[in-house]
């Protein structure tokens, strides 16, 4: 991956994506130049099977001695085997070395992604980016299996086969070489005119299909409830409608490009024809071996096929190929420093000291004038209205997002002066959109600590009220939860997940809306089981959810980005402000009710 790493940081000042590509293969570059080596190796295999056929026909139909015929015997089943062989060593070889590239390309783009999410994408879609991820990149492999490798196959065989034209016929040999530039040079150049648009529109297509679908699934139950599916039904039909009509469009020109080869090719063997019989009267051209001129052409045309679809092939590659290096060439919003601080040793206190920030430079401070200590052991909740900037003070901490100015510091040092990973070593994150794979119950706990045994997984459950549940499963820990959590309730899967922050046992544990999406009663149990389980834990709590904060040591009010309260849930209830308007609020059932989750499959919701 080390390779791939260097060009995406170099590439946007040097060469265009194809070459950049080219760069990512050069660790592989050994493997490929056998590839192309058997490439070359097969299709001259099927041109010497072609001519030496060709001569050993003519030249039995004369009954010479069979002594005679034996070396062209030999070379006829040699050529035939060496053929399949050849065509087998560059399939295989050139595979390996090709999807050797592609994981490392993959991983290069996956450690990006993670490296920029969220501050550095902020306006992106998941399913855009699952595209590039996943779809783009497969793309990039035509570059290496269906451009460069035939490329270089047919100048090798189709300049020797008309050399051995040449040297047979000069003039079969000028025929020869005109056809081949014309279905080699002029077909491909002509389909890639004409398919560059085409190819273009289809990557983006195909991501603004892939990122409709995939938000279209996640939110298939909003959707239905808000009466708003048959619209995103019909923009995911419109694109497939587009993308089928531009990929017929390739599909098209490719077709062109093969008439104009096979077209070519005809001709080619006409005019061989044409040169050759006169040659033979006049002696000069032997008369076994008029059917090697004219058959030479044939089996020389099979080499440069597939070049006007390898061009299409190319376009597609590039522009997949652009959108991917757009995502490696994003600068990472938060960059370690050369030489980071030593992480300092525990207890940790964190503090914020009028911190100011925003997700653009251009863009309006999302977070001005906060200020917070989280001491070791004391539990902070941050609370106010959608839009307030609450997750946006995660983010800060986690080291997601620079702070514009102000202060953010770990036992004195400046978070800034620390590498990311050694602050997401002490603070971590339980945040609202949790994600579990599609894998067990206490594997998906045992991603915070793969070393856990069970006994402190099952701790972990129990603090997290969540054990008897699954004892109370037929399979206990080795359910599968399904995917994305589907097998399970809303609650459920808030549960695990605290369950896993509390396996990988962080200092400072960040709680972003844990109660999100969840319906009330739910919401308020999970609360104060949350307070309950992080009792003696240093722990900033992230809220739209009042119930159980009597349990913290203070609750600081945003409002547009600044503090507009502080102190403990009695002391802002005993004055007029925000906090006691909302709290009236939910109390009421005034305030806008969160989703409900979906009930769990397995067992009734926590």
């Amino acid at each position: 991956m080390r390779p791939i790493q260097r060009i995406s940081r170099t590439g946007g000042q040097g060469g265009g994506p194809v070459l950049r590509l080219l760069a990512a293969a050069r660790p592989a570059g050994g493997r490929m130049a056998l590839a192309a080596l058997c490439g070359t190796l097969a299709l001259g295999s099927g041109v010497g099977l072609m001519a030496t056929s060709a001569w050993l026909i003519s030249r039995a139909a004369q009954h010479p001695p069979v002594l005679v015929l034996m070396v062209a015997i030999v070379a006829v089943r040699a050529f035939g085997i060496g053929r399949g062989v050849f065509r087998y060593a560059e399939r295989l070889i050139g595979h390996d070395a090709t999807f050797r590239v592609l994981a490392d390309l993959r991983a290069r783009v996956y450690e990006r992604l993670e490296r920029l999410v969220p501050a550095g994408l902020p306006r992106a879609r998941g399913g855009d980016l699952l595209g590039r991820l996943v779809a783009d990149v497969d793309a990039v492999q035509d570059l290496y299996l269906r451009v460069l490798l035939p490329s270089a196959a047919a100048v090798l065989v189709g300049g020797a086969s008309v050399g051995l034209a040449w040297a047979l016929l000069p003039s079969a040999g000028a025929l020869l070489l005109a056809g081949l530039l014309v279905a080699g040079v002029c077909a491909p150049w002509l389909s890639a005119t004409v398919a560059r648009r085409a190819e273009h529109r289809t990557a983006d297509l195909r991501g603004e299909l892939t990122a409709q679908l995939v938000d279209s699934l996640r939110g298939a139950s909003e959707l239905v409830a808000y009466g708003a599916a048959a619209d995103r039904l019909a923009t995911a039909e419109r694109l497939d409608r587009e993308l089928t009509r531009t990929s017929a469009r390739s599909a098209g020109t490719a077709g062109a490009g093969a008439a104009i080869t096979a077209l070519a090719g005809g001709l080619t063997v006409w005019g061989a024809l044409v040169v050759g019989v006169p040659a033979v009267r006049s002696g000069r051209l032997d008369g076994t071996l008029l059917a090697v001129v004219a058959l030479l052409p044939l089996a020389a045309f099979e080499v440069v096929a597939g070049l006007p679809l390898a061009a299409q092939h190319l376009q597609r590659a590039r522009r997949s190929a652009a959108r991917v290096f757009a995502v490696l060439d994003r600068d990472e919003p938060v960059r370690d420093p050369a030489e980071p601080a030593a992480l300092p040793s525990a207890p940790y206190t964190l503090r914020v000291e009028d911190l100011r920030a925003r997700w653009t430079p251009d863009g309006p401070y999302v977070l001005d004038g906060v200020s917070l200590d989280l001491t070791p052991g004391r539990r902070c909740a941050i609370v106010g209205p959608s839009g307030s900037g609450k997750t946006t003070l995660t983010a800060v901490l986690l080291r997601f997002l620079p702070s514009a100015s102000g202060l953010v510091s770990l036992n004195g040092v400046e978070l800034r002066e620390l590498a990311g990973d050694d602050v997401r070593r002490v603070v971590g994150l339980c945040a609202q959109d949790v994600h579990l794979f599609d894998t067990t119950i206490g594997e998906n706990i045992r991603l915070a600590r793969r070393s856990a045994t069970e006994e402190e997984i099952r701790d972990a459950l129990s603090r997290a009220r969540l054990l008897d549940w699954v004892d109370g499963l037929p399979r206990g820990l080795d359910t599968r939860v399904g995917e994305e959590g589907a097998q399970v309730s809303g609650g459920q899967r808030q549960r695990i997940a605290l369950a896993r922050a509390l396996l990988a046992d962080f200092p400072v544990l960040l709680l972003d809306e844990p109660a999100e999406h969840l319906d009330t009663a739910t919401a308020d149990e999970l609360t104060a089981d949350l307070l309950a389980a992080t009792e003696g834990r240093t722990t900033l709590l992230v809220t739209h959810r009042l119930a159980a904060l009597d349990a913290v040591d203070e609750i600081i009010v945003l409002d547009a980005g600044r503090v507009v309260q502080r102190g403990r849930h009695a002391d802002l209830l005993a004055r007029p402000g925000p906090y006691r308007t909302m709290w009236r609020r939910e109390r009421t059932g005034d305030r806008p009710s969160a989703r409900v989750a979906g009930s769990s499959r397995m067992a009734s919701p926590v």
